[in-house]
């Protein structure tokens, strides 16, 4: 099963619950050349939603929410898994994982239903390296 494996970091930041505030972030993230290697935003109480960012260069991203005054939680540690979609991918991932005795926090994933697939793990961050030692992955 032929997958690339990454660390990465992911950073939260908390909008009001309207139509236009992911896509204001979103655009301006883009127009000032922050890439995105993943994204999600789920419900945050009644009013809000949460946004989570995996900048393709983090240090970036911090600079331009600071620049804007603009609260930023993060970063925490996740693992970016890519590859070839096929029956039992995710099930080898977390076999692998279950064999290194790490706990995953939270995962996410999706194929483009043309044969390959994304995979976000979230891990905590004392269980990070024995993660990515597990998955057989370079931790630099």
């Amino acid at each position: 099963m032929p997958y690339s494996i990454r660390g990465t970091e992911y950073y939260r930041a908390t909008v009001a619950d309207r139509p236009e505030e992911a896509y204001r972030l979103l655009s301006d993230l883009a127009e000032l050349g922050v890439s995105q290697l993943a994204f999600t935003a789920i419900p945050s109480g009644p009013d809000h939603v949460q946004l989570t960012l995996f900048p393709d260069d983090p240090s970036r991203l911090e600079a331009e929410f600071k620049r804007a005054g603009l609260a930023l939680d993060g970063p925490h540690p996740a693992i970016l898994v890519q590859g070839d979609d096929e029956l039992g991918a995710l099930a080898g991932i977390h076999r692998s994982l279950a064999d290194g005795a790490v706990s995953i926090y939270a995962s996410s994933g999706v194929t483009d239903g043309h044969g390959s697939f994304g995979y976000v793990i979230y891990v905590r961050e004392e269980h990070f390296d024995r993660a990515m030692e597990a998955l057989g992955a370079d931790k630099s």
